[in-house]
């Protein structure tokens, strides 16, 4: 019997839709994304969604070309007759423009949120968005998935005699407790100030790491100039190790070298946004099993609680 669901993707996740298609047991559905001479993007679906579950799987990340398939791709779905359609986007762009933090700026994730509702998501399927107050930008329900999931089984194959978490900005603190506590484990936080975008001025470290295992724990890395500079800093305090896990590989400017020529052991990161080149320090983890799951759960409207590696204080 065919299944009333359909997985579709996009050209920028084609690689991570096929492996969550593959997981949740249906073929990859058939879709037509063409660009015109000029640029514009066309998309048209190559086989009935009538009355189905439509999950259209995209990152938006740049280019923000990206973005606008998404949203044809929702538009053509809703006037193709499908009975829901859902937003699968592994990595949510224009989520650090999420407030009003001077005069006269954008705030980006909002404009993002209200672009997908009005071409007709009925549903948002995310992971780790940079601030998780974006769900309430929506008025539709987002499924907002926790790399703690993949990340904590990964530092328990680690063994790390001497644990110690840290967040790298003030910002990371609550995301750090969280994860230190599943381990009962210490945490530190590394402060830092900013002159403008990707420059820090200043960076301090609250906490001891001495003779530590340090692991530290942010949602994406950009240029990598605030990993490397925490891990650098962190052994200047007598750190013994330091690696990092980061669910979004940004990845933009010198990332690369930064991350190359840093005292970091190893950075691990999600499949969530493609590796541009590759790295001996960079490592993958996979997510498809984690959004395969999340997507049949939404399908068979089951809870996806038990998708949460909780701590043991929120337990």
């Amino acid at each position: 019997m065919e299944s009333n669901a359909k997985i579709f993707s996009g050209t920028a996740s084609k690689y991570l839709a096929e492996q969550i298609a593959q997981k949740f047991g249906e073929p990859l559905g058939k879709v037509n994304i063409q660009r015109f001479s000029d640029g514009e993007i066309g998309v048209a679906f190559d086989e009935s969604i009538r009355g189905k579950f439509v999950f259209l799987v995209q990152g938006t990340f740049g280019p923000t070309d990206n973005l606008m398939e998404l949203l044809l791709m929702i538009d053509a779905a809703k006037r193709a007759s499908a009975y829901k359609v859902i937003a699968v986007i592994p990595y949510y762009g224009y989520a650090r423009q999420d407030r009003k933090d001077k005069p006269r700026v954008a705030i980006g994730s909002k404009l993002v949120a209200n672009m997908l509702t009005a071409a007709g998501a009925d549903r948002v399927i995310t992971m780790d968005l940079h601030a998780p107050q974006i769900q309430g930008y929506f008025d539709i329900p987002v499924d907002h998935l926790d790399a703690s999931a993949i990340f904590i089984p990964y530092i328990q194959n680690l063994n790390l005699p001497h644990l110690t978490f840290a967040a790298p900005d003030v910002g990371s603190a609550n995301r750090i407790r969280e994860v230190a506590s599943f381990f009962e484990a210490e945490m530190v936080i590394c402060d830092k100030h900013r002159k403008r975008a990707n420059e820090i001025a200043s960076m301090v470290v609250i906490g001891d790491v001495t003779d530590r295992d340090v692991v530290l724990i942010d949602d994406l890395c950009d240029t990598g100039g605030t990993l490397a500079k925490s891990a650098g800093l962190l052994k200047e305090k007598g750190a013994r190790s330091v690696r990092a896990l980061c669910t979004h590989p940004v990845l933009s400017g010198k990332a690369y070298e930064n991350i190359d020529n840093s005292v970091l052991e190893e950075l691990v990161v999600c499949d969530t946004i493609p590796l541009k080149q590759k790295s001996t320090k960079i490592k993958v983890v996979p997510t498809a099993e984690l959004f395969a799951i999340c997507i049949r759960n939404c399908f068979e409207n089951k809870s996806i609680d038990g998708l949460f590696l909780r701590s043991k204080t929120s337990k």
